[in-house]
């Protein structure tokens, strides 16, 4: 049976595009800015895309439609092409800033969204000016200096988003305006400088912030420092260099970590919905690294092992991807959708309206640079073969990446978000995040299957009535290239985790290790219940119907499920994840679970192997040794994987002494 495919002009022309050149990705960028043509308002400075709610107002989620499609189309002009809808968005400026028009965006108050939006427009005053400022009436260039300019005075979260007013400030110094705030700015950016922790890595925020996800490089910070890297050269470049020079660090860790042989970037953290923006730190490399124009006695060398065509490639693989792979990312009209690979409500942060998805805009930074440059005329190269294979251990991140096998992931512990975020314990707390196989998240509290419990140890302390999973990590480290940490899913419980990594004998598979004590202090007689995921993969059949359990025993290549003792594997066209028991006394039965409609992010009907175990000992040690497989079929041999299977990870001479 082959499933019906619905289409559309949107999804007809974005298919037919090849994405290999400046032209393509222009006209790629060209339908979607179109596509939000019968969106606009009247004056253009408001684009209304649904009617779901964040914790932020309407009008402020209308100002987010118009703002971050600016990322692509202010680039798009600096790099020498035209847009015919460009007048859209030069009215929308206009009315915009106008306290005396219908669409006025409203004035700023302390921590305002309107903030966040400030970084796009500043960023396309400082790079396309003389298009999108130097037409405009003195009127509209005072009524837009003074409402970025309004921020100044502003109290503003002690985050990224202090990028957001350097780049307001520097927009406005770039054309002009006497309502930019120079000072402003440099004490900004030396606050800034204050969160930088080394390798490359920032935190997003004061020392206590523990979290280095996609706001650390190319959500956020690492793009803002390139940007700003080439567009104030010349006014502080001291800095700039030092920011280049963050940038050359960090792709040594960033390479493997964040970008990947199947083209879609390691799924962690929140604010997924931003989807190609996870490559758009390649994009900004690439507009600052040219040196077509840059200044005098700079050193735009790029880092080994990249080139001007591996980075084409690393960029343009991510976005034809989703454009030609990802159907449910946009509606039949080519309104990028509030989800991930489809439509996903359950993922979505309250900060996340129907217009922040466009943030993924900033992957087009790539435009800002002209056709006859460094990037553009390059080769595109694929993934450096002097990085297949690779393990690296991220000490900052707590967290250790691999592409072994050909599949990327990592191993995590100690991140966690520093303040409530939805569904937390998912983005942040699980054991492990992958490439090919994504990350799952809860779509209710009850039963197993609402969980999402992929790659996660989950608890359960009422008869299995609710689970609980790893969010808060106490005591968290580097051992080598194991990550050890302790967590306390409740307050009598105990867990310490040793995560180990795979090696090359057997590059598919890696180990979990998991002391647990229940306390007794309480008098109570707590039995708890587990359960621990391996990955979740696609859970449906050639039929497109749930997958069958495999008639023949382990060894069945076939594709369905397999559970037998503790034993829990699923083969589908995905690939093949399972979970094996390797625990030296206590018995876990391994079971294929059908997860709940749309709890993992890229697969909205999806299969998980568990290990499913009840423990009621009190006061002394419980050891849980879990091996997890996973082969993506789209780098893997679908015919040889058995062989891989069938090999037994070595548990480390040290946890096999203390597990005694």
């Amino acid at each position: 049976m082959t499933a019906f495919t619905f289409s559309s002009p949107f999804h007809e022309q974005a298919l037919s595009n090849p994405l290999r050149s400046r032209s393509d990705v222009a006209a790629f960028l060209t339908l979607m800015l179109d596509a939000l043509e019968s969106h606009t308002s009247a004056n253009g400075a408001r684009i209304h895309l649904g009617y779901t709610g964040t914790h932020f107002d309407d009008v402020a989620a209308q100002l987010e439609g118009f703002s971050r499609p600016i990322w692509g189309l202010a680039s798009l002009i600096r790099g020498g092409s035209s847009y015919r809808g460009l007048s859209r968005w030069q009215s929308g400026l206009a009315a915009g800033s106008d306290p005396a028009n219908d669409e006025f965006w409203g004035y700023m108050r302390d921590k305002d969204q309107r903030m966040v939006e400030c970084s796009a427009i500043g960023y396309a005053l400082s790079v396309s000016g003389h298009t999108l400022w130097d037409p405009l009436s003195d009127r509209a260039k005072r009524d837009i200096g003074n409402w970025l300019g309004g921020m100044n005075d502003k109290e503003m979260p002690n985050t990224n988003w202090l990028w957001f007013r350097v780049f307001a400030n520097l927009g406005l110094s770039k054309v002009g305006s006497p309502r930019a705030d120079l000072k402003r700015m440099k004490a900004d950016l030396n606050h800034l400088d204050t969160f930088y922790i080394g390798d490359g890595w920032s935190r997003d925020g004061p020392e206590g912030i523990v979290q280095l996800d996609y706001y650390s490089s190319s959500f956020a910070i690492q793009v803002a420092q390139l940007l700003y890297s080439k567009l104030a050269q010349k006014e502080d470049p001291e800095r700039c260099e030092e920011f280049r020079n963050r940038a050359r660090m960090l792709v040594k860790s960033y390479t493997v970590d964040l970008a990947n042989l199947t083209r879609r970037a390691i799924l962690f953290g929140r604010s997924l919905v931003y989807r190609f923006a996870m490559s758009a730190f390649w994009s900004a490399l690439a507009f600052a690294f040219d040196p077509s124009d840059g200044a005098f006695g700079v050193d735009y060398s790029l880092p080994v092992p990249l080139t001007w065509g591996v980075i084409k490639g690393l960029q343009l693989r991510n976005i034809r991807h989703w454009a030609h792979n990802q159907p449910g990312a946009f509606d039949r009209s080519g309104i990028l959708t509030l989800g991930f690979s489809y439509p996903n409500h359950n993922l979505l942060e309250n900060y996340n309206s129907p217009g922040s998805p466009y943030w993924a805009c900033k992957a087009f930074i790539c435009l800002a640079l002209p056709e006859n440059s460094a990037f553009w005329t390059a080769e595109e190269e694929g993934y450096p073969t002097s990085l297949n294979n690779t393990l690296r251990v991220m000490k900052h991140a707590l967290q250790v990446t691999t592409n072994l096998g050909g599949h990327t992931y990592l191993l995590s512990s100690g991140q966690q978000c520093s303040y409530p975020v939805k569904q937390s314990a998912a983005k942040y707390g699980k054991l492990a995040y992958s490439a090919a196989f994504g990350y799952s998240v809860p779509v209710a509290s009850l039963t197993l299957e609402e969980l999402g419990g992929d790659s996660t140890l989950a608890i359960s302390g009422d008869g299995q009535e609710t689970w609980k999973c790893r969010r808060v990590t106490e005591e968290a480290r580097l051992e080598g290239d194991m990550l050890r940490s302790m967590w306390f899913p409740f307050p009598d419980v105990e867990i310490e985790t040793w995560l180990v990594p795979p090696t090359l004998a057997t590059p598919l598979w890696h180990l979990r290790v998991h002391r647990i004590r229940i306390q007794s202090g309480s008098g109570s007689r707590r039995v708890l219940s587990t359960a621990e995921g391996s990955w979740a993969i696609y859970g449906q059949g050639q039929d497109e119907r749930a997958l069958d359990a495999v008639r023949g025993q382990e060894e069945d290549t076939g594709e369905g499920t397999f559970s037998s003792g503790g034993v829990a594997r699923v083969t589908s066209r995905a690939g093949v994840v399972g979970i094996k028991d390797l625990s030296p006394s206590v018995i876990r039965k391994g079971q294929a679970l059908r997860m709940d409609a749309n709890t993992n992010l890229i697969f909205p009907r999806a299969a998980l192997p568990v290990l499913r175990g009840s423990f009621e000992e009190h006061d002394k040690d419980i050891w849980l040794v879990s091996a997890v497989f996973g082969l993506p079929f789209n780098v893997g041999d679908k015919k040889s994987w058995l062989e891989e299977w069938n090999k037994t990870p070595v548990i480390p001479v040290k946890l096999v002494e203390r597990t005694k």
